[in-house]
């Protein structure tokens, strides 16, 4: 399963801050005013190889009436229950708080490891002054600064060294298809027809899948998991604790899969929480095929379903090369197209281009068009060779990488497209110099 880490602790000791720094992007809402982060904002990390989901949580308040508060407390305390390994951060200009030591006391009677992070620590005298919290008893205790980074490095090191590094439990040589999307888009329903039994509860509420379930598909000489996901709310939304482990274990579940099956509603069309979705399997450049389900509660007009798939495929550029299945996982209508395509994805995701062949091809392309030149230099493609990675990722060796425009990128990717069959599968393009 996905690494998690939380990062928790009362409110304006710089949480975000770090979780920015550690995801690489600035998402969270920076400001002094206490208690500006009301939600919980999850990204993704790596560090020495070791990927991971990081939490940014409230602060947290205890004994206040003030609702977003008390709401704040239950989110630090989901958070610890569903983490790996839990960041305690605190601040050196504010000295150990009430608190802090309650915090402490709540991490203490858990199980999981525990990083104490003193940030602010920038000159001679806070560094002095950070030696007091020692005194919380956590054995990891790390001195930083988030604002500039310093001792980000050794943080992440110990942090690594507590995490898990080893694969899942499952047999990793078959293929692992996550159904993700809204809650009651019918992802329990298509589990269970395609495994001809009543394996997941099924209603008419939203949200009823609580977890993740990992079902074995094996028939008609097909071999691979199918993972249930609880449906990805928006964050706005997600107000019981309850769906707050559906929300972590779904995006766990999109980074175990090879293949995201998107199911989005047919009389709804797509929307902007699936666009979500899609963004979060193709950032993590997994396989994504979308099923438009409840497809037979249309009427069947002329071109309708090709008219769809033109809306959804407008909606999804720049990325449109992506099978679109109409299905109905009540009557059971294209379900198994639905697992073929899934399965060809999967296998195009995994292919390899012997670099002979990707020169022959490419270098001609690259010919045709060459890169415009920028500030006076032409740039020259010279070799191109597919990288070794879970999915397909090509470095284009040039003299001037730094100056190849994002619109030549584009252009690369379209022809590998067109040359190869990536249907579905998101692809990496890297500039680097000869």
């Amino acid at each position: 399963m996905t690494n998690v880490v939380a990062i928790v602790g009362r409110p304006n000791v710089g949480k975000s801050t770090l979780y920015n720094r550690l995801i690489g992007e600035q998402e969270a809402i920076i400001d002094n005013i206490s208690g500006v982060t009301r939600d919980r904002l999850y990204g993704t990390s790596e560090w020495n190889g070791i990927p991971f989901t990081v939490i940014d949580t409230g602060g947290f308040v205890h004994g206040s009436d003030d609702i977003f508060e008390a709401e704040i407390r239950r989110q630090v305390q989901i958070a610890i229950d569903e983490a790996t390994v839990i960041i305690f951060m605190v601040d050196v200009t504010t000295g150990i708080t009430d608190l802090d030591e309650e915090v402490a006391n709540m991490l203490r009677r858990g199980r999981k490891p525990v990083i104490l992070v003193v940030n602010k620590v920038d000159n001679n005298q806070r560094l002095l002054d950070a030696n007091e919290f020692w005194s919380l008893g956590f054995e990891s205790t790390f001195f930083l600064s988030s604002i500039t980074g310093s001792g980000t490095g050794e943080l992440l090191d110990a942090l690594a060294e507590s995490l898990d590094a080893t694969p899942d439990e499952l047999d990793t040589d078959l293929p692992k298809f996550a159904i993700v999307g809204q809650p009651n888009v019918g992802k329990s329903s298509l589990t269970n027809a395609l495994l001809g039994e009543e394996r997941n509860i099924v209603t008419d509420i939203a949200g009823t899948t609580r977890d993740s379930i990992h079902s074995r598909y094996s028939k008609f000489d097909r071999d691979f998991y199918l993972i249930d996901t609880a449906g990805l709310r928006k964050k706005a939304k997600v107000h019981e604790d309850l769906e707050f482990y559906s929300v972590i274990r779904a995006i766990r579940a999109v980074e175990e899969a090879d293949v995201c099956l998107l199911l989005i509603d047919a009389t709804t069309g797509i929307e902007s929480q699936d666009m979500s979705v899609f963004q979060l399997a193709v950032k993590r450049k997994k396989g994504v095929v979308i099923l438009v389900n409840k497809w037979d509660l249309l009427e069947k007009e002329t071109n309708s379903a090709k008219d769809f798939e033109a809306k959804i495929k407008k909606k999804l550029a720049p990325f449109n090369d992506v099978p679109v299945i109409f299905i109905s996982a009540l009557t059971k209508q294209r379900i198994f197209k639905a697992m073929e395509t899934a399965l060809d994805v999967y296998e195009r995701r995994q292919q390899r281009i012997k670099t002979s062949e990707l020169n022959d091809v490419m270098l001609k392309v690259i010919e045709k068009y060459p890169p415009p030149s920028k500030k006076g230099r032409f740039i020259r493609i010279k070799y191109v060779t597919q990288l070794p990675g879970s999915s397909p990722a090509f470095a284009f060796f040039c003299n001037y990488p730094e100056y190849i425009q994002a619109s030549y990128r584009n252009y690369l990717e379209n022809q590998l497209r067109k040359q190869y069959d990536f249907s579905g599968v998101p692809i990496s393009i890297y500039f680097r110099k000869k």
